[in-house]
């Protein structure tokens, strides 16, 4: 089968490569019709790079066709229509069984003292072939995947195996309150579809980005934009929109590689250079974010309030403004999230005649599996307006 692999920092191939097969009683293959380029697989680019190895099958969100079940594999059939989650979670574990799918201790990578496995997602996240690929071999399936129904386009539920229930948990985590205040740090498409689940939930959204296309997007679905090229002070500007408070709560939908610290940048830029055996001890242990999102999360956040953070970060030792965040009372949530505890909520949504969240509209471009390479270096680059990349096997 055809797949994209990465093949060293800053270079993604498509190969031919074995295709997948059931390798437990529980997992399914899925003939992949739609897959999606993420914001957190441009970390793989650099940041991550040392825990990855050439050949490696990249890629998280996707949704197709069953074409071949283990025995063990649940009600799951030949031939359904399903999402797969990018998390990998058992459904039954004592992490599971509290909604922490994302912590699952059927499938947790203790090796690395992380959190349930992911798809095409580095060794730190258990190495599993990734989605950007003709087929995919699911684990866990007897869990995981999404049934969803036969009608409407593809993109109409791709995005429930990672963006918009990491942008519905996002939200929920930020608690709120009715008639209060969102601000949304980040306008790509999880920063885009966390704004839009604001408004659809009737609160005001203040949305904050650099790219002028992003800010667009986002006042088109109700959204009051601050541009932060045109800004010197973000929190400053959301002080001065809330009564000189600030928001309820703030998402940040940035992570790791924000804009605007650049010794931070440059640290990372120079352990993904080194050899996988010096930068992985390193990354693991001295790794430094750009924290400059969350900062500004924190500074735009009203006293007492919730800052939810989506955006992945990886660091050991970054600093955090620890003064701050007590004296103002701040609540913090972080962490992966827990696709398969927001899924139903939301499919009854996706169900409804109307797109009501536009994810039939977020996508900016759509293209062959074969033009991935392409398609990394211009979403990494924000490149044509480039928001979201749909890719077809």
């Amino acid at each position: 089968m055809k797949a994209l692999t990465w093949q060293g920092r800053r270079s993604v191939s498509v190969e031919d490569v074995p295709d997948p097969t059931i390798q437990e009683p529980n997992d399914a293959i899925i003939e992949v019709t739609s897959t999606a380029i993420c914001g957190s697989d441009l970390h793989l680019y650099e940041p991550l790079s040392p825990f990855l190895r050439k050949g490696d099958i990249l890629g998280h969100e996707s949704m197709g066709r069953v074409v071949e079940v283990g025995p063990e594999a649940g009600d799951l059939a030949v031939g359904d229509r399903v999402v797969v989650p990018f998390n990998i979670a058992c459904g039954h574990c004592w992490m599971c069984s509290r909604g922490l799918f994302a912590q699952c201790e059927t499938t947790q990578v203790r090796e690395h003292d992380s959190g349930a496995a992911l798809f095409g997602y580095t060794a730190l996240y258990g190495a599993v072939p990734g989605a950007q690929a003709e087929l995919l071999r699911v684990p866990q399936a007897q869990f995981g995947p999404i049934k969803v129904p036969e009608d409407g386009p593809d993109e109409r539920y791709l995005y429930l195996s990672d963006i918009l229930p990491t942008a519905w948990q996002a939200f929920d985590f930020a608690d709120i309150p009715s008639g209060g205040t969102l601000a949304v740090i980040g306008l790509g498409p999880v920063g885009q579809l966390a704004a839009r689940i604001g408004v659809w939930a009737g609160r005001r959204v203040i949305g904050v980005d650099l790219v002028p296309e992003r800010l667009e997007t986002a006042a088109a679905h109700g959204v009051e934009v601050v541009d932060a090229s045109r800004c010197d002070d973000v929190p400053a500007a959301v002080h001065e929109l809330t009564d000189g408070r600030g928001a309820d709560g703030t998402i940040d939908a940035v992570g790791m590689e924000a804009h605007g610290d650049p010794l931070a940048a440059a640290a990372t830029g120079m352990v993904s250079r080194l050899p996988s055996i010096v930068s992985q001890p390193l990354a693991q242990r001295f790794g430094v974010d750009r924290t400059t999102a969350l900062m500004t999360a924190i500074a735009t956040t009203r006293r007492g309030g919730t800052v939810s953070v989506s955006g992945v970060y990886g660091g050991m030792v970054d600093p955090m403004p620890m003064l701050q965040i007590f004296d103002r009372g701040l609540t913090l949530r972080f962490g992966q999230c827990h696709v398969r505890r927001w899924t139903d909520d939301i499919l009854g949504l996706l169900t409804q005649d109307r797109d009501v969240l536009g994810v039939e509209d977020l996508a900016t471009h759509r293209l062959p599996l074969t033009e991935a390479p392409d398609a990394y270096r211009m979403f990494q680059a924000k490149d044509d307006g480039c928001l979201k990349v749909v890719l077809k096997p």
